[in-house]
């Protein structure tokens, strides 16, 4: 196991804290008011509460209608595609669903897309995060996978699964209207039940399969569930070193219109290369309630946006690891680093060849290597020259270490800066609306650090047991020992079919080296409950998570065990620690009535921002810049 710490880490601590930690924003715009709004489970129900009472007059204030409000949110901010794959398994990125993104706010921030049984995997943590563990699953049917979530309470009451279909836009209500039905009933006479002309009225302006009359032939078959599908790590935590910026694009292309980024399938769509959905309530989302014909086909109705990081490193903030030889640096993004394809085919994104994910320029002469297990395995890139592109080694991943072959006092003096792309979701985007547009800017003064998802950046890490074995026990440390403020711990098992309830899963950590330990998760049961169909997936996601403010220690230990000697397939960890600085520069560009606009403010912890924006108003980018 190698782990990089410097020899002088209180000195850089004490650099590090005028980075800023988690800047977030948030508009007034009725629909898509950014990342303040949503980054949190707790403010993403509040948001989706505001928007569905806002929209049906109903207040989010059972299972019903939260559900509902979920359901109207995810239609409204996520779309139908296929994501670019990580490399969990070791295995590069291969297009099958065990490579697929289980993980709620990667999901949501990096891609915002994903097909059927992605995005109602990922769905599974907003859900039980809402009503209870095990309150969701993923329900296999006639080439599609759907949705049910375990309602209580009226029309349901001691409880009854509910179907609440995300990718086909489709909510059934009994004839009476008063609540939804489940696959059981659904599909007993699906023809009769998915008809758009069958009772309209029963549907409370829900229109049935809002995206395409013919999508009710798939709740034909009801065959499978898939209990604990997906799962949450860490929300998604923005720190910005002293010189560096994050400025994020809502539509493809950047500052020329033709530089085109992305980490999904590209089916070329009007000839814009990268992920785009025809058919979808996303940037229409005022339409959705109340439509009698559902989303027409429009080409790019949905596409990716950018998040573009620019650093100018004074290789004193950022630095994990420096002597006289060199200097190690580190990046990590709640987004994904994209890649220029070498041509448009389909999936060109894995090929050799991908550019502008990662650029360096400078004057530097030094060697270069590249790391994205947390500095246990290196690439040697060559020498440093003005222009060097490592995309190929950083594509598809969410962090990496940069080492420069040379002294931190050579490096300052050679004009270094580092620009990384990334692929994110512009729903998730703080964007402006007409005649005048108020802007919330908080930020909480944290930093993460993380090793995962990929099953490499966490192996290395272990201490007793093994994955692919029923105990293990792995250490994580922060950067730089900083002290630990929270812990976001997540496991995939092999927990058999069908999965028993009878076994406990247990996630404990220990600050103290091991002399002492204490439950994260204790006594964690898949809960099965009402109407079941005959077949099961075969695996399960374990999630936990910590908030603990008062702590100094800088490792935690972390052991996963269960009571019926199942495997555990991978796990990860991911630390928050305290970053003090919580002041930026924020600018805004964008179009309206009046012209072209570009403008600024220095905000600071909490404060707001007036922005003088007027009619018919298109928001080109965002920045968020160290003062």
């Amino acid at each position: 196991m190698r782990l990089f710490y410097l020899p002088t880490a209180a000195l850089l601590i004490c650099h590090l804290q005028a980075a800023v930690g988690d800047p977030q924003l948030a508009t007034d715009h009725p629909w898509y008011p950014g990342e303040l709004a949503m980054s949190t489970f707790d403010r993403l129900a509040a948001t989706a509460a505001a928007q569905y009472e806002r929209t049906t007059g109903h207040k989010a204030d059972s299972d019903h209608h939260r559900a509902l409000a979920s359901w109207f949110f995810r239609n409204t901010h996520y779309a139908h595609g296929e994501e670019g794959k990580e490399n969990l398994w070791g295995r590069g990125f291969v297009n099958d669903a065990l490579h697929a993104t289980r993980e709620y706010w990667t999901g949501l921030f990096a891609h915002g897309f994903g097909l059927c049984g992605t995005t109602h995997a990922q769905w599974t943590a907003e859900l039980d995060a809402l009503l209870g563990p095990c309150r969701s699953r993923v329900t296999g049917t006639r080439g599609h996978n759907s949705f049910e979530v375990f309602l209580t309470g009226g029309a349901y009451g001691p409880g009854r699964w509910a179907m609440l279909d995300h990718d086909l836009s489709t909510v059934i209500f009994d004839p009476q209207g008063s609540s939804l039905l489940g696959l059981d009933t659904i599909t007993q006479d699906h023809a009769t039940w998915a008809q758009r002309s069958y009772l309209p009225g029963r549907q409370q302006g829900w229109l049935v399969c809002g995206l395409h009359p013919g999508d009710g032939s798939s709740y034909a078959k009801y065959s499978s569930a898939e209990y604990r599908a997906g799962y949450a790590g860490p929300p998604p935590i923005v720190q910005l070193r002293r010189g560096e910026s994050l400025r994020r694009w809502f539509q493809p292309g950047l500052a020329d219109g033709k530089t085109f980024v992305f980490w999904g399938r590209n089916p070329m769509t009007q000839g814009i290369p990268g992920p785009e959905r025809s058919r979808t309530w996303v940037n229409q989302p005022e339409k959705m309630h109340g439509s009698q014909d559902g989303t027409p086909h429009i080409d790019g109705q949905a596409r990716y946006g950018n998040a573009v990081y620019h650093w100018r490193p004074d290789f004193r903030e950022g630095v994990v690891s420096a002597d006289d030889q060199q200097v190690t640096l580190e990046f990590y993004t709640p987004y994904i680093i994209g890649a220029t394809p070498p041509d448009d085919t389909e999936w060109g994104i894995y090929k050799p060849g991908g550019q502008n994910g990662l650029i360096l320029h400078g004057r530097a002469s030094c060697g270069v290597a590249i790391s994205t297990d947390g500095g246990t395995t290196w690439h040697e890139a060559g020498p440093f020259r003005d222009g060097l592109d490592l995309t190929d080694h950083v594509k598809g991943h969410r962090q990496y270490h940069l080492r420069f072959h040379a002294p931190a006092a050579q490096l300052e003096q050679a004009g270094i800066s580092l620009t990384t792309i990334c692929q994110a979701n512009p729903a998730t985007f703080p964007r402006l609306k007409e005649n005048g547009t108020r802007l919330r800017y908080e930020a909480s003064g944290r930093g993460i650090v993380s090793y995962g998802p990929n099953k490499a950046q966490a192996a290395p890490r272990t201490l007793e047991g093994a994955f692919d074995s029923p105990k293990v026990t792995l250490e994580f440390a922060t950067p730089r020992g900083e002290s630990i403020h929270a812990l976001h711990i997540a496991a995939q098992i092999a927990s058999n079919n069908p999965p028993s309830p009878d076994i406990a899963y247990h996630i404990d950590y220990s600050l103290d080296g091991g002399q002492s330990w204490t439950p994260l998760l204790k006594e964690g049961r898949i809960v099965r409950q009402g109407a079941e169909p005959a077949d099961f997936w075969s695996q399960s996601m374990w999630s936990a998570a910590l908030e603990i403010p008062q702590n100094t220690a800088s490792r935690a230990r972390v052991r996963f065990h269960n009571t019926g000697g199942k495997r555990y397939l991978r796990a990860e960890g991911h630390l928050i620690y305290p970053v003090s600085g919580t002041a930026a520069k924020v600018t805004y560009a964008w179009t309206d009535s009046a012209g072209d606009h570009e403008q600024s403010q220095l905000l600071d912890h909490r404060q707001t921002w007036d922005i003088p924006t007027q009619a018919n108003v298109k928001t080109r980018w965002v920045e968020i810049a160290h003062p």
